[in-house]
């Protein structure tokens, strides 16, 4: 897929272009799954614990954003670490942010960043995969198949299978692409996320799967829906695996059917002074469709925004392009999400698979760098105009504990009311909890 402003490819240094991970659409889901199979929705677990959070949106921009060019500048390092950008004041006094994050900037009292996360993973996918799941990857990083969690659980299946449903709309929905790692692992089908391949940016979007087929009107769908019930219960598909399918089916008509989730994504009902706010951008539409997902009962939307892989004269292109999308995109989520009365229970988290390099390349560009990221969080019971950790004079390591993907997620799950010390069996009876380790992030909690 084409950037419309300026004609890029979006690809990682692995090779793979979006388009490449676009699996998911009306004839095939997650591995080749209809629709039907992933709407299995009932199951609601009673955690015990007091969520913070009803929802989370988690922006992740994928490639690796530079915490140097955005929330941890070092103005007073040399030119090779700062790079070519300007530090700016926030409304938070005695903190700063990079020119280009300006509107970020201008409502960092109602989000915290924290600038010391650090793990050991260099890799796309392996990275991507560790935060996505809060276990390393047992697979060299490079091109695979997507998801890449073949055995354990990705955030949002968990969400699903822990909450539940509120409405007919699906608990866990992926928005622009399927999230690398974002499957259900040994979870099942049914907890896949809904995946949404069209571009909420163009004119023209929709999503297919809640479209009527082209030639069955409502009789002959009805007559469909009663030659399936006759050959059910002729064949006595009241148990197991057919039982279950049968259930997918309902819950698979039960959204095409839902006046509600027509509702939600129908984005061209939006405003326009709304839709400019967010920006026309790929990110600023993407953010704005999980707000009304949201909204209208989903509990986890991941919004996969891509490009971020930027190893060649990156500046102009972070300049013009990346770090002014996100920037306007999360600043006017957390905004919309506040005016709506909505930002309380609305947990957002934006973040990559790692940050970059500190030393410029003689390329222009920044490599890898998985030791020193910034994490931004807001709402759903985030203690907010904070910069919490710090990094040392280059942005390279924490100069305070470093927080690890271990501690992110306890946080996440925490504020979700989701119990991450609770254990599922593998398909072959291995006991496996939801979270291995991890620990509250110190400070970010109201």
């Amino acid at each position: 897929m084409r950037d419309r402003f300026n004609n890029n490819v979006y690809r990682d240094c692995t090779g793979m272009t979006r388009r490449h991970m676009l699996r998911i659409g009306a004839s095939g889901m997650m591995a080749g799954m209809s629709l039907p199979r992933l709407m299995a929705m009932e199951q609601v677990a009673s955690t015990g614990l007091a969520a913070q959070a009803k929802a989370c949106i988690f922006v992740f921009l994928e490639g690796g954003p530079p915490q140097l060019d955005m929330y941890d500048p070092k103005p007073e390092a040399p030119v090779e670490i700062r790079g070519p950008f300007a530090t700016i004041p926030t409304v938070v006094p005695g903190t700063f942010f990079s020119e280009y994050c300006s509107m970020s900037a201008k409502i960092a009292d109602k989000f915290t960043v924290l600038r010391s996360h650090s793990h050991a993973d260099n890799g796309h996918s392996t990275g991507y995969h560790w935060v996505m799941t809060g276990r390393k990857a047992a697979f060299s990083d490079g091109e695979h198949h997507i998801p890449t969690n073949d055995l354990y659980p990705s955030l949002g299946s968990i969400v699903s299978r822990e909450l539940g449903a509120k409405t007919t709309i699906p608990p866990y929905i992926n928005v622009l692409q399927p999230m690398s790692a974002g499957g259900p692992g040994f979870y099942g089908a049914e907890h896949a996320p809904f995946v949404i391949e069209s571009d909420p940016q163009q004119p023209d979007f929709e999503v297919k799967d809640l479209s009527a087929i082209d030639g069955i009107d409502p009789a002959r769908n009805l007559a469909r829906q009663r030659l399936l019930a006759g050959l059910e219960k002729k064949l006595s598909m009241g148990q197991g695996r057919p039982k279950v399918m049968s259930t997918y089916y309902e819950k698979a008509l039960e959204l095409i059917a839902s006046v509600e989730a027509k509702k939600a994504f129908d984005i061209q009902s939006e405003p326009e002074a709304i839709r400019r706010e967010y920006g026309d951008t790929q990110i600023g539409q993407s953010c704005l469709l999980a707000r009304r997902l949201v909204e209208s009962g989903c509990r986890f939307v991941g919004v996969d925004a891509p490009g971020w892989d930027v190893h060649f004269n990156c500046f102009p292109s972070l300049k013009t392009d990346l770090i002014p999308f996100a920037d306007r995109a999360f600043a006017t989520l957390i905004t919309d999400l506040e005016r709506r009365g909505m930002l309380d229970s609305t947990l957002v988290i934006m973040m990559g698979e790692m940050g970059r390099t500190p030393r410029v390349t003689k390329e222009a560009g920044r490599d890898h760098w998985s030791m020193a990221q910034s994490v931004c969080f807001a709402g759903g019971g985030v203690k907010p105009g904070q910069i919490l950790g710090a990094t040392d004079k280059q942005a390279a390591y924490p100069a305070t504990e470093p927080i690890g993907v271990a501690d992110i997620l306890k946080t996440f799950f925490h504020q979700m009311g989701i119990d991450s010390t609770k254990e599922y069996l593998t398909p072959l009876g291995r006991p496996v909890p939801i979270l291995d380790g991890g620990k509250l992030i110190p400070g970010l909690l109201a």
